[in-house]
């Protein structure tokens, strides 16, 4: 009987913990904060118990109460907590196991960008074990109007700040295939936030295809992005809705583990922040001409040649 005490207590400590945890979810989960009532329905606890947590959260700052409105914001404290995760997040690290698995699941190779004063600059790389495959090494920049990767995280942006990139780095027809109207890629922007995934359909390198779909950050911006490229004789333009899926999906679950938002909710953000913004703002910038640029290099390797 002796023993039983402290296991009760612990067994209520870890009750109250994951009580509490619930309840800051539920605050955080509303975007101007969440009144008693909305609480207890998002929670299922009872009001008294609500409160009690809510009081001893408040104390610890994790919530503050607002009084105009009676709702509960997310504290200071919790966004002290919550940026030591960012801090320790390695995107790099953390994308590989998923570059991986978009290799094996698609056999082309997979890519992994970051952005970097406005271009799409490769961070990482599973190479495909096709004896022909396309590979652009880590550190190599790409524009953004004229690839997958790019295309992508630009669909997440408002339209200002695109217009402000295309402003800086041109829109440079690299080849018979790419984007050089800023009124085109608005257009291709829109469909890729409707359908969640870009393609490169030799736009920047003929003969090499790429789909990509961004990995959203915790305000919805691009934290990086993720593609699967390879030679048009196999990456077929009757394969890109597959591949859009299962890139697609693969950037949900990296957004999910780096503490991103929901892609969807990221895109509608973005098409929001669009619509707001005069639709001038890309379609009538001036766009100068670019700077060098790397491209995708489709390498043929024998048989014989170690694979990955």
């Amino acid at each position: 009987m002796a023993g039983a005490k402290p296991a009760a207590k612990r067994a209520s400590g870890v009750q109250a913990l994951t009580r509490a945890l619930a309840i800051l979810d539920a605050v955080a989960a509303q975007q101007d904060g969440a009144t008693l009532t909305e609480i207890v329905r998002a929670t299922r606890l009872a009001p008294s118990t609500a409160h009690r947590l809510l009081t001893t959260l408040q104390q610890d700052r994790f919530v503050q109460f607002q009084g105009d409105g009676a709702r509960w914001l997310v504290g200071v404290q919790a966004f002290v907590v919550g940026s030591a995760f960012l801090r320790a997040r390695d995107v790099g690290r953390s994308a590989r196991p998923y570059l991986r698995r978009l290799m094996e699941e698609s056999g082309e190779t997979a890519n992994l960008a970051i952005l970097d004063d406005d271009m799409a600059v490769y961070m990482g790389q599973v190479e495909s074990r096709q004896p022909m495959r396309a590979i652009c090494k880590p550190g190599g920049r790409v524009f953004l109007h004229s690839s997958a990767l790019g295309k992508a995280m630009l669909a997440t942006m408002p339209e200002a700040e695109i217009g402000r990139i295309l402003s800086v780095k041109g829109m440079t027809k690299l080849t018979a295939r790419t984007t050089s109207s800023a009124a085109r890629l608005t257009a291709e922007l829109d469909t890729v936030r409707s359908q969640g995934f870009a393609v490169d359909d030799e736009e920047y390198t003929p003969g090499v295809r790429c789909v990509a779909a961004a990995v959203a950050d915790e305000n919805g911006g691009p934290l990086c992005a993720l593609s699967v490229s390879g030679p048009t004789l196999r990456v077929t333009r009757d394969r890109v809705p597959a591949l859009g899926a299962l890139v697609r999906s693969v950037a949900d679950q990296l957004t999910g583990e780096m503490g991103g938002g929901a892609r969807d909710s990221a895109m509608r953000n973005a098409a929001l922040r669009t619509d707001r913004a005069p639709r001038r703002a890309a379609t009538g910038v001036n766009v100068p001409p670019a700077t060098a640029f790397p491209r995708h290099s489709t390498i043929r390797k024998t048989r014989d040649s170690p694979g990955l």
